[in-house]
């Protein structure tokens, strides 16, 4: 009697077992039956990473380094001989290279960012207070932290174009005044930091970070692409959009700022120092070559590798589009960002909600595509 309850029961075990069995075979076999598109992870990363390197980023340092020197060079013979003639020449030299800038500044890889490349050149409004200070004493370090914001190209704005109404009054800054020595000093350590930082950059770059950034080549955290392409985006996002327009516009502070824009003090070159920035930003998406027309591999081609579609649409079509519309929205801006401001703001607000919708392209979309995280912290609610 026993021996037939136990053998009723491991039948009704085996038949429940095999029962499971079966269904654990039907899901994996509609799963893995199932229509999946492309991975990822089976795109040629390294390719990108390549590209970037070669193409775009070590030639795009290289340039600007070469209009580092020559801003030194024209800040020494400004100081040698204080002339309008020289004032005019380092003005030129200043603006060369702080367009050049602007195609470096969102590489914030490697020794860029353990120096805080772009805070020690370009954080704006400038400390005048502090630039002062350190001229009257004569005693500053430059290399600390706390004095960001009194160097770079935006105190070189300051010294170029906003210490008096007119050149003539400006020039005597550097040539009668009592502290004229301190003036001309200050100058020139500013202009020997920016290129002092920019060829350890460059030379970091060239030595052995190109191999290490390339090489790593994976799709962690940590992995090259997955940082850079973070970078990009907080570029994007922070330095092009909310500190070129939203900031001066008051998007974040609820009224105007018109002395938060890049190039106050030159009174005119706030325009064309973004548009550079934005050019910049649709190069590297669509990895175009620094000053060439030809297209390498970047973040376009591994979007259509992936057919990735945003509401039926092309996601690599709509971030371009998306682009295109904030540039033509900020072709009717002043060539002064702060005299758009106090005039007529709502062309910089319309401006940032054009640029504001790639952000949602590509931090929200892209990164979703990529199978990539972010990596730093928003407090703008995007």
């Amino acid at each position: 009697m026993a021996a037939g309850f136990f053998a009723f029961l491991n039948s009704v075990i085996m038949k429940k077992f095999a029962v499971f069995i079966l269904t654990i075979i039907l899901f994996w076999g509609c799963t893995d039956n199932g229509p999946s598109g492309p991975s990822p992870d089976d795109f040629d990363r390294e390719a990108i990473l390549e590209n970037w390197a070669d193409n775009l980023i070590i030639p795009a340092f290289t340039n600007f380094n070469e209009t580092t020197e020559q801003l030194h060079t024209s800040a020494e013979a400004f100081t040698a001989d204080p002339s309008q003639q020289n004032l005019e020449s380092l003005r030129e030299s200043w603006e060369s290279s702080y367009l050049a800038f602007q195609h470096v500044s969102m590489y914030e890889m490697g020794l860029a960012m353990d120096i805080r490349f772009r805070d020690y050149l370009n954080i704006y409004p400038t400390d005048t207070e502090e630039i002062e200070n350190s001229i009257q004493s004569g005693n500053y370090n430059l290399e600390l932290p706390s004095l960001t914001d009194s160097q770079g190209f935006p105190a070189l704005d300051y010294l170029l174009h906003g210490l008096g109404e007119s050149d003539d009054e400006i020039l005597s800054y550097y040539t009668t005044d009592g502290n004229a020595e301190n003036y001309r000093t200050y100058l020139t350590d500013l202009t020997e930091r920016i290129d002092n930082l920019t060829a350890q950059v460059l030379d970091n770059w060239t030595s052995v970070y190109r191999d290490e950034f390339v090489n790593d080549s994976g799709n962690g955290a940590n992995s090259s692409l997955d940082m850079m392409v973070n970078d990009y985006i907080y570029y994007y996002e922070k330095n092009l959009r909310a500190g070129k327009i939203g900031i001066p516009a008051g998007v974040f502070s609820g009224s105007p700022l018109s002395s938060h824009v890049e190039a106050y003090y030159s009174k005119g070159f706030s325009k064309e120092l973004f548009n550079e920035a934005l050019i910049a930003s649709i190069n590297f998406f669509n990895g175009y070559h620094f000053n060439s027309d030809t297209d390498g591999q970047s973040l376009d081609d591994y979007l259509d590798y992936l057919n990735t579609m945003k509401d039926g649409e092309d996601l690599t079509e709509l971030i371009n589009s998306q682009f295109e519309m904030a540039r033509n929205e900020a072709e009717a801006l002043d060539p002064d960002f702060a005299a758009q401001v106090e005039t007529d703001n709502s062309l910089m607000l319309s401006t940032y909600d054009e640029l504001q919708k790639n952000v949602v392209n590509m931090k929200v979309d892209m990164l979703q595509a990529l199978n990539i995280n972010v990596d730093y912290v928003d407090s703008d609610g995007d």
